[in-house]
């Protein structure tokens, strides 16, 4: 999909009527963003509902401590439940949002996408899901913080977010970030891995070597 694409190519917005399609056509906004280039921050007035059509869009925390927490990721076809919340409710966005890899985006304009809300089943859909899949991720993340260890949250989101080749394409400070502590400690954790025989360290990969070993050291330690 090139950055010409219009967003009425996609799912959800390929059933649009006839009318929906052709207002989307003339609002398409195109983004290309590069990791790690920020998208929003804290307090922002959001412009508009962004559908993330190639790449992935990091939403996350900052702690008084200046520590980053992840608290939920944005792929390919979808959208940011807190974006939504913001236009509806005419609020600032009430976190920070950054591409971690190279990322696409198409952009509705606030009036916009309510005008579609009101219209378009498919758009009501869609909000409805995006809600729903984000309660149950902030549900993980926060069942994961509080019944794991940080080397088990580790190996958790090197099995969560590793490709389907074992490959983790995340750096240690990423890591460090998304899990809400310091490079330093990750990088003596991932040693640990190492050593265990679990993963290989590669320069801003990781490779997994065993996915049965890391889910053991979850289930194991998470039962003691």
């Amino acid at each position: 999909m090139d950055d010409m694409t219009p967003i009425t190519e996609i799912a959800p917005f390929r059933n649009l009527s006839d009318a929906g399609r052709a207002l989307l056509a003339q609002v398409q906004v195109s983004v290309h963003m590069r990791s790690p280039q920020a998208l929003i921050h804290k307090g922002q007035a959001a412009s508009g509902a962004y559908f993330v059509l190639a790449g992935r869009l990091r939403v996350y925390a900052l702690a008084p401590n200046g520590n980053e927490a992840t608290l939920y990721f944005i792929g390919p076809g979808e959208t940011c439940v807190f974006a939504l919340n913001s236009l509806f409710n005419d609020l600032r966005y009430p976190a920070w949002v950054q591409a971690v890899e190279d990322t696409r985006l198409a952009t509705i304009p606030g009036p916009v996408y309510r005008r579609l809300f009101a219209v378009e089943p498919e758009v009501r859909d869609l909000t409805v899901r995006t809600l729903s899949t984000l309660v149950f991720r902030l549900m993980a993340e926060l069942e994961e913080v509080h019944a794991y260890k940080l080397n088990q949250r580790l190996a958790n989101a090197i099995l969560v977010h590793g490709s389907g080749e074992g490959l983790l394409r995340m750096t240690q400070q990423q890591l460090a970030d998304h899990l809400g502590t310091t490079r330093e400690v990750i990088a003596r954790l991932i040693g640990e891995l190492v050593d265990a025989g679990l993963i290989e360290s590669r320069r801003a990969c990781i490779r997994i070597a065993d996915a049965a070993g890391l889910a053991r050291l979850i289930a194991g330690e998470a039962a003691a």
